[in-house]
């Protein structure tokens, strides 16, 4: 009992300082006031089981993804290298009538399974638009700002270094953050961190990752159908009738779902945009453990940190390390992606941030300081998978695809490493900070 009361005081300090307010002890009853904070505040903050569970999964995802990306550059250079590539590019798949799904395990991966991992992503987004910190216009408006920063900032470095070249559609590489890896990073500082530095970081990426759902819609189309399209967002309309009628039947979305994706896959707009769509028609209700949603994102969270996520980077980072590969690094390309990600990201993210705060539109939670928000900045700066995805749809040389995987692995290492050390050493001075007598 003494351990839970001990939890549900630190739980109500922590909501104080992320609302704004001064946590006040009281010597007569051992706990900080305002005591109904934990069925009232600590909602509003939006720290949820749900939320619990995803940041959670996230972390132990981004350990498990660091080790699939050695298992797979090893392998790849390695006797068993051509064996190994070869295995990703197996055709397999099946015909039946006028439905030919012919692909590479490769291709399955990043259109097929990649569209479970979006669907999350979309459950993600509904329910921070919901209930989440993106329902609160005033908490919101920070880590929006931020990640539009660190969308157009690196964008347009890149776009810089490589306008009117071959690797011109590249500048999407750099806007994307992985959130498993930058919350796995953020973990590894344990309960020093602010939780409300967690929340900021997860709706930045978050925000980010819609972003890029947004870009690849609009950018990175194949042979387009309008036919196929027109389908596809019929069913979409169809499964959006459903949900108003207040029908909760997970089957009838979740059916109707894989034939929306098999209508994407054919329209040349990436099938993963599939994903978004249907999670944005399954139903959210009161967003309680009962809703269709919690029960679909909490099934699926950990599938795809998981499974389908190893897999991803099992894929998609086998990269053979020829005498040249160093080379790449140097290219408008190379230069593109590291600019992107090590200088754009951060600055973006704290430059929108301190123009958010300075014209009036948010404010800088108590408990988080700007080393706090450059720190995360950097965090922001690991693109890894989502930015390897979007290679992958913006090259089709496999060279340039190559080495721009090379140019992201290290970019995305170095981020990580310099945002762990900020935030480490931050942390460090407000414990010390921290441990002194209040006046």
């Amino acid at each position: 009992m003494q351990f839970k009361a001990a939890l549900l005081n630190k739980m109500r300090f922590d909501v104080l300082q992320w609302r704004g307010k001064k946590p006040v002890f009281s010597e007569k009853t051992g706990f900080f006031d305002r005591q109904r904070v934990i069925a009232i505040e600590y909602m509003k903050t939006k720290l949820t089981k749900l939320f619990v569970e995803f940041f959670e999964s996230e972390q132990a995802s981004g350990v498990i993804l660091i080790l699939c990306t050695i298992t797979s550059i090893l392998i790849a250079n390695s006797y068993f290298g051509k064996g190994y590539a070869d295995f990703w590019h197996t055709k397999v798949g099946f015909e039946l009538g006028g439905i030919v799904l012919q692909y590479s395990v490769e291709h399955w991966i990043n259109d097929g399974l990649m569209t479970i991992f979006f669907l999350l992503i979309g459950l993600e987004i509904e329910r921070e638009l919901y209930v989440g910190e993106l329902s609160d216009l005033k908490n919101a408006t920070l880590p929006v700002f931020a990640a539009i920063g660190g969308m157009v900032t690196p964008a347009l470095l890149h776009f810089l270094f490589n306008r009117g070249t071959e690797t011109q559609a590249g500048a999407g590489i750099p806007m994307a953050t992985d959130i498993a890896f930058a919350l796995g990073v953020l973990a590894l500082l344990g309960s020093r961190v602010p939780v409300s530095l967690k929340i900021f970081l997860t709706a930045l990426a978050i925000i980010d990752d819609l972003g890029a759902i947004a870009m690849i819609a609009l950018f990175y189309v194949g042979d387009f159908s309008l036919l196929y399209l027109v389908l596809a967002l019929g069913v979409f309309a169809g499964l959006f009738v459903l949900n108003r009628l207040g029908i909760h039947w997970l089957p009838l979305y979740l059916i109707p779902g894989i034939i929306i994706w098999y209508f994407m896959l054919k329209s040349g707009i990436h099938a993963t945009i599939a994903g978004v769509l249907l999670a944005f028609v399954i139903p959210f209700a009161r967003g309680d453990e009962k809703s269709p949603s919690y029960k679909l994102q909490h099934f699926l969270h950990r599938p795809a940190a998981f499974i389908i996520m190893p897999l991803f980077a099992l894929a998609n980072t086998g990269i053979a390390l020829t005498g040249n590969w160093m080379e790449g690094l140097i290219t408008s390309n190379g230069l593109g992606i590291f600019a992107g990600l090590l200088v754009g990201k951060p600055l973006g993210i704290a430059l929108f941030s301190f123009l958010a705060i300075k014209i009036g539109w948010s404010q800088l939670p108590n408990a988080v300081s700007w080393k706090h928000i450059i720190g995360a900045g950097f965090l922001g700066g690991i693109g890894f998978t989502m930015s390897i995805f979007i290679t992958l749809l913006a090259f089709g040389n496999p060279e340039i695809a190559q080495s721009s995987k090379i140019s992201i692995l290290l970019s995305s290492l170095v981020a990580g490493a310099v945002g762990f050390l900020i935030l480490n050493r931050e942390t460090a001075e407000s414990k010390v900070d921290s441990s002194k007598p209040l006046a």
